[in-house]
C-alpha cells in the first residue's frame, strides 16, 4: 500500500509497503516524523539567506477551494530550506518538510515570494521559463520496521528537471 502521497506534478520517490505490517508501521512512523523527507525546489528570485524556516498553518483557500494557503486556522506546517545554488533569478533549494500538508511546499515558498518555478497553482506569471513543475521528492531516510537499520533512498533529477536547472543557468548536474 501506499504510504505518503506527492503531488501528481511532482516528481521523485514515493514510499510503498509490500504488506499490511509493513505499512501501518511506516504511515506510524510518518505521523510521528521519523521519516526525514527532502525534495530539490527550484524557487524564484534570489533566496536572501542561506537557509531558513517557514512556520505557518495551511488550510483550504477560502478565495479557491482547489487551492490550499497559509491561514491562521489551518493545520500546523514546517517547511526547512537550504540554498544549493543560484541561477538567473532562481534559487536551486533542498527543502525538508516537517510535516505533510497538501501543496505544503508549493504554498509556504510563495508565501515568501519564492514560488516554485513552473507551478500551474502557485507561481507567478512572469516566472522563469522551465518545462514542467519543479519540485521533485529527492530522498527518504527512515529506519525498517522489521530490522532497525537506517534506510536512504534517492531518486536522480529526471530529464526535464535538468532541463529547466541548465535553462535558468544551474548545472544539471547540482543536487
Amino acid at each position: 500500500g501506499i504510504v505518503h502521497r506527492l503531488d501528481k506534478e511532482t516528481s521523485g520517490l514515493m514510499l510503498i509497503a509490500k504488506n499490511d505490517e509493513t505499512q501501518e508501521a511506516l504511515s506510524r512512523m510518518l505521523k510521528n516524523r521519523e521519516i526525514e523527507k527532502h525534495y530539490r525546489a527550484l524557487a524564484e528570485g534570489r533566496m536572501k539567506e542561506p537557509e531558513g524556516e517557514i512556520d505557518a498553518p495551511i488550510g483550504r483557500s477560502r478565495k479557491d477551494r482547489k487551492k490550499m494557503a497559509v491561514d491562521p486556522a489551518g493545520r500546523p506546517a514546517v517547511t526547512r530550506w537550504r540554498v544549493l545554488a543560484e541561477g538567473r533569478d532562481v534559487t536551486l533549494l533542498d527543502v525538508r518538510i516537517l510535516t505533510g500538508r497538501t501543496h505544503q511546499i508549493r504554498v509556504h515558498l510563495r508565501s515568501v515570494s519564492h514560488p516554485v518555478c513552473g507551478d500551474p497553482l502557485y507561481g507567478s506569471a512572469k516566472g522563469a521559463r522551465v518545462p514542467c513543475l519543479m519540485l521533485h521528492a529527492f530522498s527518504l531516510t527512515f529506519r525498517h520496521p522489521r530490522t532497525g537499520e537506517e534506510m536512504t533512498f534517492q531518486a536522480s533529477l529526471p530529464g526535464d528537471f535538468r532541463k529547466g536547472l541548465e535553462m535558468n543557468g544551474i548545472p544539471p548536474e547540482t543536487k
